[in-house]
């Protein structure tokens, strides 16, 4: 079943076909970030280990893609030499997402991320997170046994 909705999904995304395009206008005019009930896409979040159940947080993000900026330097020198222009991050947009995430929410553990849109100017994100001190996570061996928690 979780491979039918992954070629669903590849298929919407490669035709654009559906209400695709007003979900990304929603995206689009919607917060950075926002803790949704439940992901958009159940096979990628159910790799990862979702489970709907309390304690399991899904996060979307926003992030902008591209190069980065400097500010430019006030003393002079060559154009080829100001190092504004073409400076390229060493973190890929993924772990941007996923590092601004875990900044937000520090109480939550994370257990994945996959893309979910991408246009011109930025990329979304879907974060799976844990918190690991609610009691019904306490209760579940494969949580406990993915972070180090079974005695």
């Amino acid at each position: 079943m979780y491979r039918q909705i992954g070629e669903t999904w590849q298929k919407v995304f490669k035709d654009k076909s559906g209400d695709i395009l007003e979900r990304a206008v929603a995206l689009r005019r919607g917060p950075t970030m926002e803790r949704i009930e439940r992901p958009s896409r159940l096979n990628k979040a159910r790799m990862f280990g979702y489970k709907a159940k309390e304690g399991v947080v899904v996060i979307r993000i926003r992030v902008a893609s591209g190069g980065m900026r400097r500010p430019r330097p006030t003393s002079g020198r060559r154009p080829k030499h100001l190092g504004v222009l073409r400076m390229k991050s060493d973190e890929p947009v993924q772990k941007v997402a996923e590092r601004r995430v875990r900044e937000k929410h520090t109480n939550l553990k994370m257990l994945g991320s996959y893309e979910l849109w991408v246009d011109g100017k930025h990329r979304w994100y879907e974060c799976i997170m844990v918190d690991l001190s609610h009691p019904v996570i306490k209760k579940d061996y494969d949580y406990r046994r993915r972070f180090g928690l079974v005695s």
